[in-house]
């Protein structure tokens, strides 16, 4: 079992295991479908579970120190697990949007050019919507109007 590390968050995805192909399979058949659903949801789950333990810690953490530079670390610290939750907010509702299109049978195709995304991409990056091709114009587009 491989461990996949998500750009996004940086966080590793446990117990991904890639799906391998057989030849002449159907791109998205039901267990290529079966295998992004598992990879999203244990994706949610693990998100879920360190915001809980984010809350807790905060709880158990929080205090009211006397020395305001203590204090201050204390909330710079608060400050930055908060971000990083917030990220990590809007990625659960990308999975969720996600896991909406396995179920409208709408995953795994290029919202722009209407091409196959690919089984390793989708695999890199589970929430992807673009295929590598459109998405590299994209970037090259927002860096042109950017400078």
């Amino acid at each position: 079992m491989s461990a996949q590390k998500n750009a996004d968050t940086g966080n590793l995805l446990k117990s991904f295991t890639p799906y391998q192909e057989k030849a002449g399979e159907e791109y998205m058949n039901e267990p290529q479908v079966a295998h992004f659903t598992q990879i999203l949801q244990n994706w949610k789950r693990e998100l879920m579970e360190e915001v809980d333990r984010t809350v807790n810690h905060m709880q158990d953490e929080a205090a009211n120190f006397p020395d305001p530079a203590d204090r201050a670390s204390q909330e710079e610290e608060f400050s930055l697990e908060l971000r990083t939750r917030d990220r990590e907010r809007k990625l659960i509702k990308k999975i969720n949007d996600t896991l909406t299109r396995i179920e409208e049978d709408d995953y795994g195709f290029c919202d722009s050019c209407g091409v196959e995304i690919g089984i390793r991409r989708l695999e890199a990056r589970p929430t992807a919507t673009l295929c590598i091709d459109c998405k590299t114009l994209a970037e090259i587009k927002e860096k042109q109007l950017g400078n």
